[in-house]
């Protein structure tokens, strides 16, 4: 990871830790990753969209998200759904590569990346999707920083049973 990216990411771990207290539940944990996210790579820096999609039945939902509307419900046919059935996180370089398979939410987004959301038990409930107008936008060192900040701030808490309810 280039240094500069690391800073990046450590100010993004610095402020949902900042943010984030034991008794903090678990709708508020996904607003405070989306709003830090936001803020640091947010308005095409490289991030055109970050959210939330929660699993509720064969379908997902969307939840916290900035910065613009998105598609809700989706199916599991897409990146989202791919990375939530196979438990793992999902780096499409260039969105046009999945053909009929991508949702489109907005055309001109080009590249995704999908961390899976567990519950303290291993069950998936759903994932942060983070997207952005060029390709090859996110890579390995944004796997690993994406699913730290998810392990360390969601995978401890107390996740409802159906959280996309």
């Amino acid at each position: 990871m280039s240094d500069e990216l690391s800073r990046r990411y450590a100010r993004v771990s610095d402020a949902v830790a900042r943010g984030i207290f034991p008794e903090t539940d678990f709708s508020r944990r996904m607003e405070i990753i989306v709003d830090a996210i936001w803020e640091e790579f947010g308005s095409h820096r490289p991030v055109s969209w970050v959210g939330f999609y929660l699993l509720r039945a064969e379908e997902m939902i969307l939840g916290p998200r900035r910065d613009k509307p998105a598609c809700s419900p989706i199916g599991l046919h897409g990146a989202c759904g791919t990375a939530a059935l196979a438990g793992r996180t999902i780096v499409v370089r260039d969105v046009r590569e999945l053909g009929a398979a991508y949702i489109a939410c907005d055309p001109r987004d080009l590249s995704e990346i999908v961390v899976p959301v567990r519950a303290r038990g291993g069950r998936i409930v759903g994932v942060l999707d983070l997207d952005s107008h060029s390709t090859g936008a996110f890579g390995e060192p944004d796997r690993i920083a994406l699913e730290r900040i998810v392990c360390e701030h969601l995978a401890g808490c107390d996740i409802p049973e159906n959280p996309g309810a």
